[in-house]
């Protein structure tokens, strides 16, 4: 009987969790301090979801909900539902993609708080969608007492999104964000304060929010847009075209490709004489 062999591409990048645990043990042997760390929340794990179970435990865990028992109810998230740990896979890519000054898969899962503050949405999100909203809003107040992200529960939010640095940002309830969004520090999804019920952006896909900026109100930010730092949205803005200022005007249209991808957070001359 002949054996048969895999042909593995070399050019084909490992897989996120083999490339974790590798980073992980290369990085033990070069710092002894730390090697007890690296071995409780990623070698001592069989897969991604048991290791950011602990990790999110071992992040959120205080005198109210204990580590262990945090850890178990992210643990049944997983199970639940695996998708979510194919979302965090996403989410992990995202940012050593967009990131240069990411060099691997352990610097965002071990100390990149914007990264843990989105796991732990997610989490939240599996139980506010279960009816256990008290515990879905503790998560995000310790969320918020962390790592100074405040998203709520019940926002939905797409695969592959990279939140850089996080400090600041806050989403409210009915918010939406599409797959492989980008977004900086400070960044505000908010309503208006008039509204009711359906009140919060609904932001496509990759779309680039620029730090500190602030979009209100039940309006649509369309695909592949991009808001400048500190600028205020009060009105829709096209798929493709950037939005800055205060208020936000229209500056190019279309704008850079994939600009959630690039991070190109530069501007056209051209300004439209119009407000959005």
């Amino acid at each position: 009987m002949s054996q048969r062999f895999e042909v593995i591409n070399p050019a084909t990048p490992p897989p996120v969790w083999a490339s974790l645990r590798n980073e992980a043990e290369a990085a033990a042997k070069k710092e002894p301090a730390l090697a007890s760390l690296l071995n409780a929340v990623v070698l001592s794990h069989a897969n991604l979801g048991d290791a950011l179970s602990y990790q999110l435990a071992r992040k959120l865990g205080d005198q109210e909900l204990r580590a262990m028992s945090l850890r178990e109810l992210a643990a049944a998230a997983y199970a639940a539902d695996p998708r979510l740990v194919d979302v965090a896979e996403a989410d992990l890519q995202a940012v050593f993609e967009r990131d240069p000054a990411c060099k691997g898969y352990v610097q965002p899962f071990l100390f990149f708080k914007g990264f843990q503050a989105l796991q732990s949405q997610r989490v939240a999100h599996w139980l506010w969608n279960q009816g256990r909203e008290t515990i879905a809003l503790f998560l995000q107040s310790r969320m918020s007492e962390v790592f100074q992200v405040d998203i709520h529960p019940a926002t939905r939010i797409g695969a592959g999104v990279f939140i850089d640095h996080g400090t600041g940002i806050v989403i409210g309830e009915t918010a939406v964000i599409g797959d492989e969004v980008s977004m900086l520090q400070g960044v505000t999804l908010g309503g208006t304060g008039k509204e009711r019920g359906d009140r919060h952006p609904k932001i496509g896909r990759g779309v680039l929010l620029g730090a500190n900026a602030t979009v209100l109100g039940n309006i649509t930010v369309g695909d592949y847009a991009k808001i400048a730092s500190g600028s205020v949205v009060l009105k829709p803005v096209p798929a493709g075209c950037t939005a800055a200022g205060v208020p936000a005007r229209l500056t190019n249209c279309p704008t850079c490709e994939e600009p959630a991808r690039s991070m190109d957070h530069t501007l056209a001359e051209e300004v439209y004489d119009y407000v959005i």
